[in-house]
């Protein structure tokens, strides 16, 4: 085997509520890797995030698309595939991401405020976005970064 080097903190941005109920994002890192063994293949660094029900949905947003003021349907991991994206929360922070960038969206729960609630997003380019979620059948947290 060659050397597996530092222990990996690999970072992803978290859509999530705040006390007073207004959506923020924050970048936050996996960080709780360890080396081990997948059947007798060599070891390799993983971050269990723990067993939940869930449901894997694949979403292909058309070029132009725009998901006004929404929240995310269950807390989420969003993996995008291809293509790139843009969130935007209602404290006004716009990310974007591209192929291999990944977040936790966690906005269930928001206060509207002036017409806004949760999160807007949509596609940047000329090609669709291609994401998988990973919906988790869990409550939300309100703790930012809990997941590392």
């Amino acid at each position: 085997m060659s050397d597996p080097g530092q222990k990996p903190s690999i970072s992803y941005w978290h859509l999530w509520v705040g006390p007073d109920g207004i959506s923020r994002q924050r970048q936050c890192h996996l960080s709780n890797y360890r080396l081990e063994r997948v059947g007798s293949a060599d070891p390799q660094w993983n971050d269990n995030q723990g067993s939940h029900p869930s449901t894997v949905v694949f979403t292909v947003q058309p070029i132009g698309w725009v998901g006004d003021w929404h929240e995310n349907p269950a807390p989420q991991w969003i993996v995008v595939l291809s293509g790139r994206w843009w969130i935007e929360s209602m404290d006004g922070t716009r990310i974007e991401q591209g192929p291999g960038e990944f977040s936790f969206g966690e906005d269930q729960g928001c206060t509207e405020t002036a017409g806004k609630k949760g999160h807007r997003s949509g596609t940047i380019g000329e090609q669709p976005a291609v994401l998988m979620t990973v919906q988790l059948h869990v409550d939300p947290s309100r703790d930012p970064c809990h997941l590392r």
